[in-house]
């Protein structure tokens, strides 16, 4: 599918957009463990209550996603980003004003529907816009704001507990969440294509053999036709009407853009993707298992590091997190930039086709860095070994998150792009349910990281296995757009 073809101010503006409400999204999904010292002394709220807080916010999470997604397919992705960040801006002012645990656990029940989306809206919009030569440094972007929220966060709000109290850190969100609401209002435009027929078909000159077609099965074909009737084939092109009117400010911010596709699909799709085709699998258990870890790392660093021989505070707990954003400013380039790079490389070497398997090599790495990381702060907190080894295992998780984000996100993405967003919905479920699951049951980790070995191996016979069925899908899909 061809990305919208936007001037590129048009695109950094939304693009950016869609960033800040990343940034502000991980921003209040992951602070609150900064507040759990406080909330004990002061509300009296025990430990389990306080993960009970947690389990309900990745439940939201979980199911939001199940609710709100199809919603994106049927009127359009402004509105949904409108009603996320109103729903995340109310939850902060809940979580500000929380002082039962009945308020707790809506709260957060709110708060992780209002955040359901970020994970998988954006990969929709970045589809919307974007090549897929470019898909991955913009997913490689996405994982740097959510990196900023997730880790600089909690640093901001251990030093706002500390100076202004943990009711302050929620206020501050309001604040940041009011600016991004009044934005996207006025300012995001919607990126869902609505094809309007309205051109001219004509039959050009002919082109020159290496213009008119650059795949190897189109040069064929031009050269049979050259033998049988000794010219070049003419070629047909669409020309636009110049007489159309581009669409005023206050269309382009039309709260909603309805077709008349179906939603039930949208529902039970997530689900078929998920147990059916292998890309979707390996970013689920890939992408879903490391976003879950970080989730199980921080919430064992809020609850044992407040206690000896670390004794640390909000402060102390929240600097902590310094590391694993380094490190994922180090993983930015492998999973985004040097991902581009290396399937031009490789495809130029490949006869000039482009394999989604090609990014996989990039991820191999994490084979080992991975585990590794999570290995290294879970001993070394079980051992009450200095926090700054703990930090240095933190850090190397961070450098992997940001890596196999950006490759399993956009190795997802080229191989079944019209369908991304059901797709996503499998991987964030996934996610979610790890989360909960990796709190008691160890699971063999490096074999989970190591699945990219059979995929560079199998992973384009699984795709020309599924090729029928997806096919069908998309068209659907397609089909249901252009109605």
């Amino acid at each position: 599918m061809t990305p919208l073809n936007w001037s590129t101010s048009r695109k950094a503006l939304n693009f950016t957009l869609v960033s800040f409400f990343v940034l502000w999204t991980f921003v209040q999904l992951d602070i609150g463990f900064t507040a759990w010292g406080p909330m004990e002394s002061e509300l009296g709220f025990s430990v389990d209550i306080l993960n009970a807080g947690a389990a309900v916010n990745y439940g939201g999470l979980a199911i939001g996603c199940f609710f709100f997604i199809p919603l994106v397919h049927k009127y359009g992705r402004r509105p949904i980003y409108i009603f996320s960040s109103a729903l995340q801006f109310a939850s902060c002012i809940w979580q500000a004003q929380t002082y039962t645990v009945g308020n707790f656990i809506g709260a957060n029940l709110i708060s992780g529907l209002g955040g359901a989306i970020s994970e998988i809206v954006v990969q929709i919009t970045i589809a919307d816009m974007f090549f897929v030569h470019q898909h991955a440094t913009m997913n490689g972007w996405f994982v740097i704001f959510q990196s900023a929220g997730a880790f600089l966060g909690p640093v901001a709000s251990g030093y706002i507990v500390d100076s202004q109290g943990w009711r302050w850190m929620w206020w501050w969100c309001v604040i940041f969440f009011g600016i991004t609401l009044f934005c996207v209002i006025f300012l995001f435009e919607e990126s869902k294509y609505v094809p309007v027929l309205d051109g001219q078909h004509v039959v050009s000159a002919p082109l020159p053999n290496s213009q008119a077609l650059t795949a190897a099965e189109g040069k064929d074909e031009v050269t049979a036709d050259i033998k049988r009737t000794g010219s070049e084939p003419a070629t047909s092109q669409a020309v636009i009407n110049p007489e159309i009117e581009l669409k005023t400010y206050w269309q382009r911010m039309a709260w909603v853009t309805k077709t008349d596709e179906p939603l039930w699909p949208h529902f039970y799709t997530p689900l078929v993707t998920l147990f059916t085709y292998p890309a979707v699998t390996y970013a689920a258990l890939t992408y879903g298992s490391t976003l879950a870890w970080f989730a199980t790392m921080t919430s064992l660093q809020a609850s044992y590091m407040l206690l000896p021989p670390y004794n640390f505070d909000a402060i102390g707990i929240g600097l902590m997190n310094v590391a694993p954003f380094v490190g994922a400013l180090l993983g930015f380039p492998c999973g985004g930039y040097l991902s581009d790079k290396s399937i031009l490389w490789l495809s130029k070497r490949n006869g000039g086709i482009y394999e989604p398997e090609m990014r996989l090599w990039l991820a191999l790495p994490v084979a080992i860095l991975g585990p590794a990381s999570i290995l290294m702060f879970g001993l070394g907190l079980a051992y009450g070994v200095h926090w700054a080894l703990l930090a240095v295992g933190f850090g190397v998780f961070g450098f992997t998150l940001a890596a196999i984000s950006g490759i399993s996100l956009s190795y997802l993405m080229d191989c079944y792009q019209d369908v991304i967003g059901d797709a996503l919905v499998g991987v964030i479920f996934m996610r979610n349910i790890i989360s909960v699951i990796v709190l008691f049951v160890l699971t063999p980790w490096v074999e989970v990281y190591m699945i990219p070995v059979p995929l560079l191996i199998w992973g384009k016979k699984a795709r020309v296995a599924t090729a029928a069925s997806y096919r069908k899908l998309a068209a659907t899909h397609v089909s249901h757009r252009m109605v």
